[in-house]
């Protein structure tokens, strides 16, 4: 029993929760039914001849291709757009594999379409994103001696065979929430899935497939099956509770409850549905107010005057009376066309009765045409109410007077901005929060390798595919690379990356081409400044760099180009570390000074070594000069003392041959007397020692002539010698005799 109470509360409580929205928005639901039935232009009956302007399905139609032409690409990009390589790449690879999800099935374009046009008829759109896997049987491992049969034997296993993130439609009746007075007061949401018996019991079992009832339709095609047998439904409500985090399948019709699971899809804001798409507002209150019903009293002037114009247009036609006694004259609409003449009897009688004027009166036409044409005028003031109510302009309707100036175009271009932009920044928001809500899902349910493969990653840049396995860590997750059942971060909550719809508006594209166009002139004017300056101060091009990044990021075609200028920017701060690189003109004006230098400095080492040459010389002379002398003088030193000498000896042998003389004098005395001549014994003893001199000098000048020639060899060498340091290869041979012929020279004087 306490089983029983437990599992009814929840039933009773989200009930109440039903009951409690479905008498809150019934008005609302009431109203917009006849709005739809107003734009179908159905209801009428075939004795109703009323003529009616619709002009809700011309503003619908309007509104809608304004503010959703073309269906919303994924725009992902890294959310502070700073130096984050693999921020980069990770955007790339789930705005890829994001493009492809919403190109490759048709749900997304679907449900932005429909979402957007209830907003413009019911006011509220809404829809659905869920994770849908699609698995197949995968073969058995059989052993090799053949199929092995077991009572125990499992089913075969099952391996994903794709992956997709479906966007369904929500009709505006099937989606309810609890009762609040803003969004973000909504703590439960649900929709109403109408489900066969099959469905049913795959999805929730035979069992509670067996104990339901059949007997529901969706409301948009109960008049159809009303006029056919077609087999029934369930109507089973599929119940998010934002505070409790779990999901609860519902009948209402049997007050039971299919199933319940905690939070199964793991989303930032939980719900699997975003804000929906509403017409106007006020915070007290979330039912919609649909913009028919601010002009619904101009549409039913705008009826009226339809109806007076289209019966006067009625009686705008040739009618009138004729004299009976001319019958013809009744056969002059029917018979007279193509100048094709009635006759008419007695006409001279005809002619006096001033003919057709005399006998045929016309309806005048003019009070007609004039009441037409105030019903016009007056149709067109209405319509420009309801323009002015709604938002819509001329320019919008391609509606322009050649009267009009550029300035009043631009004002009527300004009005529809202003007017048109909350509902295109609106349904922007929309789409974005279907691709989030995908992206999400895609994140946290896809195998890495399904990811990757909708990405296409083998065709990215080398340089970014070396990044991949950290880019799809940071979408992932660390453990979900290596375990696919791992929970997985939510990537929005990274705060690196964010999810966003490009351009909705097909009005803007012109916009972005005059844009780009003025983006390129104005790229091609900074790369001139850029370049004189970068010559200048090299260590500027970076932050030049950063700038052109900058303004390119701001276009859809700059994505391409990020990666490139990042690479280009790592390249140029590596650069600026490094000396710059010669200039050529520069490097050749150096190179020529350089040559001057180093002839310049061989001409003053050639100059200095002549100086040193001509020094050593006059040194070497000054050292044999001195030399010479000191040989000069210790010769003649020599030469005097053996003048000296001789003279000495030549005074002893005077003086001894005086004394023996003397003694020979001495002894003749004694003796007999000889004569003997003194003088000419004294003149030959003088020559023969003068004779002895002359031979000594003689030989002493030979001996100095020789010392005058070694040293004057010796000269000639030192000359060589500093010839051969200049130039060796001529002067060597001649150094080789010149050393010969001092060694000969020295050997004679010793």
């Amino acid at each position: 029993m306490a089983k029983e109470k437990q599992i009814t509360e929840p039933v009773n409580y989200y009930d109440g929760l039903i009951v409690a929205y479905e008498r809150k928005f019934q008005p609302w639901e009431s109203r917009a039914d006849k709005i739809l039935t107003r734009y179908r232009d159905e209801g009428r009956s075939k004795q109703d001849s009323d003529t009616k302007f619709n002009i809700l399905w011309s503003n619908v139609n309007t509104l809608v291709p304004a503010t959703f032409s073309k269906l919303p690409q994924p725009d992902v990009a890294r959310r502070f757009r700073d130096q984050d390589p693999v921020g980069r790449v990770a955007s790339l690879i789930l705005e890829r594999a994001l493009g492809f999800e919403i190109e490759h099935y048709p749900d997304y374009r679907a449900t932005m379409k429909e979402g957007v046009l209830d907003r413009f008829l019911p006011g509220r759109g809404t829809a659905w994103a869920r994770y849908e896997p699609h698995f197949k049987a995968q073969a058995a491992q059989l052993p090799e001696d053949g199929l092995q049969v077991s009572e125990d034997q499992d089913e075969p296993d099952e391996q994903i065979d794709y992956e997709c993130a479906p966007t369904d439609y929500v009709n505006w009746k099937d989606f309810g929430h609890n009762v609040a007075r803003t969004w973000e007061e909504v703590f439960v949401v649900w929709r109403i899935v109408y489900m066969h018996e099959e469905g049913v019991e795959e999805r929730f079992g035979k069992k509670i497939a067996s104990t339901l009832s059949y007997d529901a339709t969706p409301e948009d095609k109960k008049k159809e099956l009303a006029q056919q047998e077609t087999k029934k439904q369930a109507r089973i409500y599929e119940i998010w509770d934002k505070q409790k985090k779990r999901v609860f399948w519902m009948s209402r019709s049997k007050k039971q409850m299919l199933d319940e699971r905690d939070d199964p899809l793991g989303l930032q804001d939980f719900f699997p549905c975003p804000r929906p798409l509403y017409a106007t507002m006020t915070n007290d209150s979330l039912v919609p107010v649909p913009d028919f019903a601010l002009y619904q009293d101009q549409a039913r002037e705008l009826d009226t005057i339809a109806d007076r114009i289209d019966g006067l247009v009625k009686m705008l036609q040739v009618k009138g009376c004729y004299d009976a006694s001319t019958p013809e004259l009744a056969r002059l609409f029917t018979e007279g066309v193509n100048g094709t003449l009635i006759p008419v009897k007695n006409f001279a009688a005809f002619a006096e009765r001033k003919g057709l004027q005399g006998s045929m009166d016309l309806v005048d036409l003019k009070p007609i045409y004039e009441a037409i044409k105030v019903c016009f005028e007056s149709a067109r003031e209405i319509i420009n109410f309801i323009y002015q109510i709604t938002g819509i302009s001329d320019i919008v309707r391609g509606q322009t007077e050649a009267s009009e100036t550029l300035g009043a175009q631009q004002l009527k271009v300004n009005f529809v901005g202003l007017r048109l932009g909350d509902m295109k920044r609106d349904v922007a928001r929309f789409a974005t929060d279907l691709l989030q809500l995908k992206a999400q899902i895609m994140c946290h349910h896809y195998s890495p390798q399904t990811i990757m493969a909708m990405a296409a990653v083998e065709q990215l840049a080398p340089a970014d595919q070396q990044l991949i396995p950290q880019a799809m860590a940071l979408l992932l997750g660390q453990e979900r690379m290596t375990n696919p059942d791992a929970l997985s971060p939510n990537p929005l909550r990274a705060f690196r990356i964010e999810v966003n719809a490009d351009s909705l508006i097909e009005l803007d594209d012109r916009a972005e081409k005059e844009d780009a166009k003025e983006f390129l002139g104005g790229l091609s004017k900074f790369l001139e400044t850029a370049g004189q300056i970068g010559m200048v101060a090299p260590q500027m091009i970076p932050m030049m760099v950063e700038i052109i990044k900058w303004a390119t990021t701001k276009f859809k075609v700059g994505k391409n180009l990020e990666g490139t200028l990042d690479q280009a920017i790592e390249q140029l701060k590596v650069a600026a570390q490094q000396p710059p690189p010669p200039n050529p003109e520069v490097m050749k004006v150096q190179e020529d000074a350089k040559v001057e230098a180093q002839k310049i400095q061989s001409a003053d080492q050639q100059q200095q070594r002549e100086m040193g040459m001509k020094d050593q010389q006059h040194q070497r002379e000054m050292q044999m000069k001195d030399v010479q002398h000191q040989r000069e003088m210790k010769l003649k030193e020599t030469q005097g003392i053996r003048d000296t000498d001789a003279d000495m000896k030549k005074h002893e042998m005077t003086t001894s041959a005086k004394k023996s003389i003397e003694s020979e004098k001495a002894a003749a005395s004694s003796k007999p007397v000889v004569q003997i001549d003194a003088q000419k014994a004294m003149e030959s003893v003088a020559n023969d020692l003068v004779q002895m001199a002359k031979q000594n000098q003689q030989a002493h000048q030979q001996q100095t002539q020789a010392l005058i020639q070694v040293m004057e060899q010796m000269k000639q060498a030192v000359e060589m010698m500093a010839k051969v340091m200049m130039s060796p290869r001529e002067h060597t041979v001649s150094a080789r005799d010149q050393s010969g012929k001092i060694s000969k020279s020295i050997s004679r004087l010793m």
